[in-house]
Formats: C-alpha cells, sequence, structure tokens
C-alpha cells in the first residue's frame, strides 16, 4: 500500500504541473514572419491568431495571391514555433520521458 500511496502523489504532482504547464503555454505567444518581414502573424499557444501585420507595399488587388501565400506561410511560420515551445514546456513537465507516438499532451 506503501508505493500506491507513493504513486498516487506521484499522478497528482504530475496533473499540477501538467496544469500549471497549460497555463504558461497558453499564455505564450509566437510570431511568425514571410516575405522577409512584410508579412507577420502572431499566435497564442492555442494556435489563435492574435495578431496580422502586412506592408502597406502588399496591398496591391493585381497581386493578392502573393499576400495570400505570404499570409499563409507567416502563419506557418508561427504554428512552428509555437508548436516547439509547447515540446520544450512538455519536457520540462514530463522529464523526458517519452510518449508513445500520436500521444500529444496536453491537447
Amino acid at each position: 500500500m506503501k508505493n500506491l500511496g507513493a504513486l498516487m502523489k506521484q499522478a497528482q504532482e504530475m496533473q499540477t504541473k501538467m496544469q500549471e504547464m497549460q497555463e504558461r503555454v497558453a499564455d505564450a505567444t509566437a510570431t511568425g514572419v514571410a516575405g522577409g518581414g512584410m508579412v507577420s502573424v502572431t499566435l497564442n499557444g492555442k494556435n489563435e491568431m492574435k495578431t496580422i501585420k502586412l506592408d502597406p507595399s502588399l496591398a496591391d488587388p493585381d497581386d493578392m495571391e502573393i499576400l495570400e501565400d505570404l499570409i499563409v506561410a507567416a502563419y506557418n511560420d508561427a504554428k512552428t514555433k509555437i508548436e516547439a515551445h509547447v515540446q520544450e514546456e512538455m519536457q520540462k513537465v514530463t522529464g523526458g520521458l517519452n510518449l508513445p507516438p500520436g500521444m500529444k499532451l496536453p491537447f
């Protein structure tokens, strides 16, 4: 029974750490850029777009496809950065514990 109690305590500590990590990640932001900085997109830790900034020179109606491509590229850059941050925070919580493939915590 002594081992079960210790195991339960570890599980509770892990749950608390996971909750704290989720709060830190939710508050994190990452900015992705494209077109040499002409387009920037900022996401929060939940991959929600918070801001988008466009260089006015990109507002050419004849080049809308380029602008659209740059927005997608900037978003993807920000998403990659925020996912890396989430992974880094997860490593801190799990202590490098290798999770099974496809198991993504906390989301």
